[in-house]
């Protein structure tokens, strides 16, 4: 369990799953020979080999007056995943959180950076044969693009999975509020849209008392994107919005004290950007 501290809201990260190699079918240009030059990521984010180290897992972001949970995992006894060892998982996510101080009835918000199974999954729990909210006294922020979009796709068969067991439940619960990418949540949380891994996909921006975060979502899943900011996941709705996406934040936050944290980094998981000759790199000390 790792925190950090952005002047007075405190950021909390509980892992659900880490796995070190197995993600070539994510991002398929990050071969070991091309890993392994990139000193940097050694070790908190790939081994010696060049396999890439990579983390399912939630923040649990405190303000003054709030407690929100960003992005759900993927959640126990799901069912009709595209990676069959996600399927019907039987993980402490609840301990954990709880242990961590943030019992599920204490939430007051979850917010989505966007929809896809492992940042829904645990929107909702299993109680007999049905799927209720998880977080019974939080309102749930999605993405008004990003909802309206998986809607209206036929051509996902997984995505109605997902949507039928972790975002319809919370539809009909009447606990979902559409948002729209630039929304801001209370005076130290908004939103800022970091399109093409998704339509509506947002990045979720922190700032207190002078202090700055920038909580990525999946703009990258991995911090060799960001020395190699053309390398695109095979998840990427857009690929060429998504490099767009990744060169643009890039520069905008290298050189700055934006602490960045990401969704899916494992090890040290936060750090700032900086330029790295041509390219960028994370500087996690």
């Amino acid at each position: 369990m790792s925190k950090w501290r952005i002047g007075d809201v405190t950021v909390t990260k509980v892992i659900e799953l880490e796995a070190t190699g197995g993600s070539r079918f994510l991002l398929p240009q990050a071969t070991p020979d091309a890993i392994k030059p990139i000193a940097w990521l050694r070790p908190h984010f790939a081994d010696e080999n060049g396999r890439l180290r990579m983390s399912i897992h939630t923040f649990l972001v405190e303000t003054p007056e709030r407690r929100i949970v960003v992005d759900t995992c993927l959640g126990n006894d799901k069912e009709n995943r595209h990676i069959t060892t996600w399927n019907n998982l039987q993980t402490r996510f609840l301990s954990d959180i709880a242990e961590a101080g943030y019992p599920r009835e204490s939430i007051d918000t979850v917010l989505c950076t966007h929809l896809h199974v492992d940042h829904v999954g645990w929107n909702t729990m299993k109680v007999g044969d049905t799927w209720v909210p998880t977080f019974p006294n939080a309102r749930y922020l999605m993405g008004r693009t990003e909802y309206e979009h998986w809607s209206r796709v036929s051509d996902r068969p997984d995505m109605r999975f997902i949507l039928a067991d972790s975002v319809t439940p919370i539809m009909e619960a009447g606990l979902a509020d559409l948002v729209e990418t630039h929304h801001r949540l209370c005076p130290e949380i908004s939103l800022i849209p970091t399109l093409g891994h998704t339509p509506g996909h947002v990045s979720v921006r922190i700032s207190s008392r002078g202090e700055e975060a920038l909580i990525t979502g999946d703009f990258m899943h991995h911090p060799c994107q960001i020395a190699h900011p053309e390398w695109s996941t095979n998840a990427d709705t857009d690929r060429d919005q998504g490099i767009r996406t990744r060169l643009d934040m890039f520069e905008k936050l290298s050189g700055t004290p934006t602490l960045v944290i990401g969704t899916h980094f494992a090890g040290a998981t936060a750090g700032h950007i900086v330029r790295d000759g041509e390219a960028y790199r994370l500087d996690v000390s």
